[in-house]
């Protein structure tokens, strides 16, 4: 939601755009929880490869990962039920509830204006993947993963207007959205295990470090193995932009100019 009123800011009713100040807290409170899940997660995964007393050196960092879990938890849904986001979503789903008053026939703004919107999103996303290489910090890659987020909701909104050629766009940048987000899951989850190792809290004895430094060993693992699946993914997508391209430019030439707004 938040993407689509950046992106479409323009075109959109201000009282609708007002709203995205309250999406951003929500959004940031969701990402804490969420990543701790994730972390939970692949926890767990990494405990099945353990011996017994492996498992049981490990249950301090579970132990402490979960309460981390309830707090985020508790200030999301504080945040949730607070009367200030509340009233903001009753004014979006009002909002949202009312009948379009535009005047414009069905598709023909749109078709103007989208393709150039999708152009402009997908050379961002190649100027930034082209400049990527192995050993290209984990931020670049994030920023990439961002474009590419930001391409694909852009898509998702208006693929019911080009058809198959925005649909398969749609599922390649998802899937390379995918590989992007391992890696950057995993470079979040090693700086948390880093930040703990580094003023331990109380209940994690030597053991349970010493394991947390095996866990950080098996996220670079995991960040270096997302790392090697971006090109293929990337390549996947040019090609989806090949036909993108061409249905943007058969839809081009059919599309009227707006009329003028001036006298």
């Amino acid at each position: 939601m938040d993407a689509i009123l950046r992106q479409f800011r323009t075109y959109l009713p201000a009282s609708l755009v007002r709203v995205r100040p309250t999406l951003k807290k929500v959004l940031r409170s969701l990402g804490e929880a969420r990543d701790l899940d994730v972390a939970l997660l692949e926890l767990d995964a990494f405990s099945g490869e353990l011996s017994e007393a492996d498992k049981a050196n490990l249950e301090p960092l579970k132990q402490h990962l979960r309460s981390e879990r309830a707090r985020a938890r508790t200030r999301m849904l504080r945040l949730l039920d607070s009367s200030a986001v509340q009233k903001d979503f009753d004014k979006l789903r009002l909002e949202l509830a009312e009948p379009s008053d535009a005047t414009e026939a069905p598709g023909g703004p749109a078709l103007q204006v989208v393709p150039a919107l999708i152009r402009a999103r997908y050379k961002k996303v190649r100027k930034g993947a082209n400049g990527l290489t192995p050993d290209s910090p984990t931020e670049a890659y994030h920023a990439v993963r961002g474009s590419v987020k930001k391409l694909r909701y852009v898509l998702e909104s208006v693929a019911v207007i080009f058809g198959k050629p925005a649909s398969g766009m749609v599922r390649s940048l998802r899937r390379w959205q995918e590989k992007l987000g391992m890696q950057q899951d995993a470079d979040v989850a090693g700086r948390r295990l880093q930040a703990l190792a580094a003023v331990p809290q109380k209940g994690l004895p030597p053991e349970t470090l010493f394991l947390m430094g095996r866990f950080a060993a098996h996220y670079a693992d995991c960040a270096s193995k997302a790392r090697k699946r971006h090109p293929r993914a990337y390549r996947k997508v040019r090609g989806r932009w090949k036909a993108l391209k061409s249905k943007l430019e058969d839809v081009a030439p059919r599309v009227a100019p707006l009329p003028s707004s001036g006298p």
